[in-house]
């Protein structure tokens, strides 16, 4: 049994409805659903009533209502009281996206490391929605992640505050030949081989909605490969399999050293933030000391470190 689906009942039991459930967790109607499912089917026991119009929860589940609550509350206290134990105030949790885990941490860490001193910095990295959802957990002190101004709404709470600790860019780019070449190109071929994520990821909707070709050109893009991981479609790229929109950040050698190059129109690049977001609920002296550190360094118009 895991936390989540407690959670995501509760959250059923509170707005009545499956999607609008959905929406306050954070996830898609069917995942949802089907971890409501995993629920009855540990349980051995219907908790909603699936006949029935609005939704409604069965005997059973309105029992069990109490019981879950206490179980979160149970869980939740029992968290807290380990996060306070004194090994835990010296050590900080960041959740990262994975391709900023490898690509900007360890540089931006290396520049603000007299801010660390000598606390334990434990990096989950992973993609956006299971760091974002462990972060909202309270998994971690922190959730590193891309972000533009019309995502990550989620985000937008008055019990979590943020400062930007960066910038990037999503780009189109190509592997380079032996004769220096351009592997794929905008301008010799209507047709590009696509190396992308999935669609309903945070990059894949920025490149559908933001990146793609203009209405009006002749330019197709061909989709052969799909990954979750910007590590996986680059090593794709660099192997001449296809294009790929990438972090700068995560090509920035091969760029400079001329084996990718950034392709142009109709191609469009999109920029992107880069946040560090925190509960303002502190969780361990530490973490409270390096977030005020961090905040007065960006807030005050700091450049961000290369």
């Amino acid at each position: 049994m895991e936390l989540k689906w407690l959670e995501d009942f509760l959250a059923l039991a509170n707005n009545k409805n499956f999607s609008k459930a959905a929406k306050t967790r954070f996830v898609t109607q069917p995942a949802f659903s089907r971890r409501i499912r995993s629920l009855e089917n540990w349980l051995g026991v219907s908790l909603v009533d699936r006949t029935r119009v609005p939704t409604s929860l069965t005997e059973a589940g309105m029992e069990f209502i109490d019981q879950a609550e206490n179980i979160k509350a149970q869980i939740y206290a029992a968290r807290d009281k380990l996060n306070s134990l004194a090994n835990e105030h010296s050590a900080m949790i960041v959740m990262s996206q994975h391709s900023l885990a490898v690509s900007f941490f360890p540089t931006w860490l290396h520049n603000i490391e007299s801010f660390v001193g000598d606390a334990l910095i434990k990096v989950n990295a992973g993609n956006l929605h299971d760091s974002l959802e462990s972060f909202l957990a309270g998994t971690g002190d922190f959730l590193l992640c891309f972000s533009t101004p019309d995502v990550l709404k989620q985000l937008e709470r008055n019990d979590i505050e943020s400062v930007q600790v960066g910038v990037d860019r999503l780009i189109p780019v190509s592997a380079v030949n032996a004769e220096g070449k351009s592997v794929f190109s905008t301008t010799q071929s209507n047709s590009l081989r696509l190396l992308s994520y999935p669609q309903d990821s945070f990059f894949g909707k920025l490149i559908t909605n933001k990146c793609m070709p203009l209405s009006g050109s002749d330019l197709k893009l061909h989709k052969v490969c799909e990954n979750a991981l910007a590590e996986g479609l680059k090593a794709l790229v660099d192997k001449e399999y296809g294009v790929a929109w990438l972090p700068e950040c995560l090509v920035a050698k091969e760029l400079s050293e001329g084996s990718m190059v950034m392709l142009g129109a109709p191609l469009r690049s999109i920029d992107l933030a880069i946040n560090l977001y925190r509960f303002k609920k502190e969780r361990s002296n530490v973490a409270s000391v390096f977030w005020k550190y961090v905040a007065e360094l960006y807030d005050n118009g700091d450049t961000y470190p290369d």
